[in-house]
């Protein structure tokens, strides 16, 4: 008895089995980086949470609420605040009650382009503090609009603002001492300075007309 010959293995089998091992391999690959993926997320979601944490800290500290400030938050349309999404407002609670409001908004009109800022403020739009989180200005002149970048380390410029509430200062005054207002600028650099001061007041008035809707949101 003659043994069985083996079929000859054709191109078309070889391609095929070549195909199966591939679409193996990737599963396996794609199985093991879901389960890392998986397996680091809490660890980066955390990282993430501490770092909008620390920026929060720079312009409202921590004594002035008591909740999980994070998981507290409002999403409205805001065009007044220059983003390119819905604001997430977060609601900074104290025994219950709502204390202080941080939002982001941009300031599209700076030297080099659109500024971003931070804000904390009271729910009837006063000034807690402000920050800028990004921006493109000039280095040595615009760029003092961030506290370290500032020369002055006693009253950095962007500190201007706190306490302030533009909903009781006239908008002739809401500007730049070059323009007849009230808020310094800077020396060489005049555009950086206005577009922060114009966004800020938006802002702060945005959130004082706003205020019953942000307190009633669920």
């Amino acid at each position: 008895m003659t043994p069985p010959t083996k079929k000859p293995i054709t191109a078309a089998r070889m391609a095929a089995r070549t195909a199966l091992i591939l679409f193996l391999f990737i599963v396996v690959f794609t199985a093991l980086l879901a389960g890392a993926y998986l397996w680091t997320l809490p660890s980066i979601e955390a990282a993430a949470a501490g770092e909008k944490m620390k920026l929060i800290d720079e312009v409202l500290p921590r004594d002035r609420y008591d909740n999980a400030l994070l998981d507290d938050a409002v999403t409205l349309d805001a065009p007044e605040l220059g983003l390119d999404a819905p604001a997430r407002i977060l609601r900074a609670r104290k025994s219950g009650k709502i204390e202080a409001l941080v939002l982001e908004a941009v300031a599209p009109d700076g030297y080099a382009g659109r500024i971003r800022l931070l804000l904390a403020l009271g729910i009837d739009g006063q000034i807690i503090g402000v920050r800028v989180i990004a921006h493109k200005e000039t280095p040595g002149l615009g760029d003092t609009i961030e506290p370290h970048k500032d020369r002055n380390k006693a009253r950095p410029w962007i500190t201007q603002f706190n306490g302030l509430n533009p909903a009781n200062i006239d908008a002739r005054e809401w500007q730049v001492r070059k323009d007849g207002g009230r808020f310094d600028s800077m020396a060489g650099a005049t555009v950086t300075p206005r577009a922060v001061v114009k966004a800020v007041r938006k802002a702060a008035l945005f959130v004082a007309a706003n205020s019953e809707r942000i307190k009633e949101t669920p």
